[in-house]
């Protein structure tokens, strides 16, 4: 499936936060959102998850319009990851894996959804605690749940947003290597990302907002310009082993 924005114009408050914004991500790929606080990336991500309509343009899912899409299909379709690793029942950790698999349950016998949700738990290393009341998980702990509940329901696309945020270095690793993992099994993956370093190491393509408009899209190396996180950012980065590392902030202009 090809998830694809054209054209989008969105204003939040009499502000432009997205403004003339094209943006896709194909089968196969880990596409990483970058780009300043403010620049628009989870604006962006929630009009493409079809959380948000656009106050002009469109985003369409293999060529129909996302309004156009019934809901139980469309939830069928995609799984989004909300930036706030929170959660507001005190259920279990396998319970709340197991709303991941809501859009599937008129169609498929209880055990296949268990066998989803045990795949999922296992990708994200929170098998042990499935038994776990959510609100005595840490806050990097919940974050990893939640993530589980979004692979459960075993969507072709999925949207992630900041999905690595508050994690230790090591869980950070891991959950790339599930996005990654994720795109080399044919499914489309976009994810928020703040970390230039990892966006580099990990990320098929990259896309740089910058005032709610795209300042350049493409493979990492291509994006990930001197000139252009100099605009972005307003800093200097230095490259060292085959790794990007954020310095500096530059002087004011």
């Amino acid at each position: 499936m090809i998830l694809a924005a054209s054209s989008v114009r969105l204003d939040l408050g009499g502000r432009p936060v997205l403004v003339g914004v094209d943006a896709a991500v194909r089968p196969g790929e880990l596409l990483g959102l970058i780009g300043a606080n403010g620049a628009g990336k989870s604006t962006l991500l929630r009009v493409l998850a079809g959380l948000r309509r656009p106050d002009a343009g469109e985003v369409r899912l293999d060529g129909t319009e996302l309004n156009a899409i019934p809901p139980a299909r469309l939830a069928l379709a995609r799984a989004y990851l909300p930036q706030e690793p929170t959660a507001h029942w005190a259920l279990t950790v396998e319970e709340l894996v197991g709303l991941g698999r809501l859009p599937h349950r008129r169609t498929e016998p209880d055990a296949a959804g268990q066998a989803a949700i045990a795949r999922a738990l296992r990708r994200t290393g929170t098998l042990a605690f499935a038994r776990r009341r959510i609100d005595a998980l840490s806050g990097g702990e919940r974050a990893r749940v939640l993530l589980a509940r979004a692979l459960a329901v075993e969507a072709p696309i999925l949207l992630a947003d900041e999905p690595i945020a508050g994690l230790d270095p090591l869980q950070q690793i891991r959950t790339m290597h599930v996005l990654r993992a994720l795109a080399a099994e044919g499914n489309a993956v976009v994810a928020v990302l703040h970390d230039l370093t990892v966006a580099a190491r990990f990320c098929d393509r990259v896309l740089l907002l910058h005032a709610g408009s795209v300042l350049a899209d493409g493979p990492p190396d291509a994006v990930l310009t001197d000139a252009n996180l100099a605009l972005a950012y307003g800093i200097s980065v230095r490259r060292e082993a085959g790794l990007l590392v954020p310095w500096a902030p530059l002087p004011p202009a």
